[in-house]
């Protein structure tokens, strides 16, 4: 029953979510390179783009902790034995995703030097 919920809320929101992503990179882009083209971009402007681009250093390293936490909990929960109705592999697997965002904290905290 709650899957009957949950799938089609997780396909339509991961289709969202990319027309979403995809949107925004395209009009950043496109707003960058008009920008450029019509010589609004000086020393200022150049500090924001630079910016945000050291922003986006480390995402790929988010995403890679994240997946890999996220999959060495569904791993260690095969050999936990549980119930059906137990609320224990949630639990599991949002300690492990939250203990993936914590090391991509502090990775990125000691990399910036703060």
């Amino acid at each position: 029953m709650l899957r009957d919920v949950l799938i089609p809320l997780s396909i339509i929101g991961s289709f969202g979510t990319s027309i979403y992503i995809f949107t925004k990179i395209m009009t950043d882009y496109i707003l960058k390179k008009r920008m450029i083209e019509k010589g609004y971009v000086n020393e200022d402007t150049q500090a924001i783009f630079k910016q945000h681009a050291s922003d986006n250093r480390f995402s790929s390293l988010k995403w890679g902790l994240i997946t890999f936490f996220a999959g060495l909990s569904l791993i260690i929960m095969e050999f936990i034995p549980v119930g059906p109705g137990s609320p224990l592999p949630y639990g599991v697997f949002a300690v492990f995703v939250s203990l993936g965002f914590l090391i991509y904290y502090f990775i990125v905290k000691r990399a910036s030097g703060r």
